[in-house]
């Protein structure tokens, strides 16, 4: 069985909406501008490329990150080299973008299942609250690889679903905090 592993940069309330600077969003960039740059903060991203065989997006981060991660070679040569796989019920095959490798259109939370079922190892989970959140509901989430800020957004896309569910428990399994005020929180689902 592959482990599926959702990684966010997460506000601390629990916000996860245009870390990054993308539009449409009233505190964009929030993870950019809301704490002095730290190197050592974001080693877990390399960390992460390095355990990852492939990716998991939603169509929404596809669509973001396609056009844009293959130009970045220099800072994600393992993630544009690996396998990808989008949940959509709406992309089609000339849809993909070409050069950013295989990828391969999952229709159902059940694909993911499957996937996730097979031989491999770990795949991880880019942006895309929307899938993590069904996912979570489905309990398909192995790990969760925060990065946590020390920011409070107020509205935005939340990483974690809002539906009545059954506790579930995490195991955190690794952890530091940072001078400017960000912490590494890694949780294993236990199951």
């Amino acid at each position: 069985m592959r482990q599926l592993i959702a990684t966010s940069f997460i506000s601390l309330d629990g916000v996860v909406e245009a870390p990054g600077g993308e539009a449409d969003y009233r505190n964009t960039g929030w993870s950019m501008n809301s704490v002095a740059f730290d190197p050592a903060a974001y080693e877990l991203k390399g960390t992460e490329q390095g355990e990852a065989t492939a990716m998991l997006l939603g169509r929404v981060s596809y669509q973001a990150f396609a056009p844009v991660w293959p130009s970045m070679d220099d800072q994600f040569p393992l993630y544009n080299a690996m396998p990808k796989y989008v949940l959509s019920t709406t992309l089609d095959d000339k849809d993909l973008i070409q050069n950013w490798g295989e990828t391969t259109i999952l229709r159902s939370v059940a694909d993911v299942a499957r996937l996730r079922a097979g031989e491999g190892g770990p795949i991880s989970i880019h942006g895309s609250a929307t899938l993590v959140r069904s996912l979570q509901e489905h309990h398909l989430i192995d790990r969760y690889n925060l990065l946590v800020f020390p920011v409070l957004l107020g509205e935005g896309k939340r990483l974690f679903s809002q539906e009545s569910l059954d506790a579930q428990k995490l195991k955190l399994v690794d952890s530091q905090a940072y001078p400017n005020g960000v912490q590494k929180n890694v949780f294993d689902v236990v199951r």
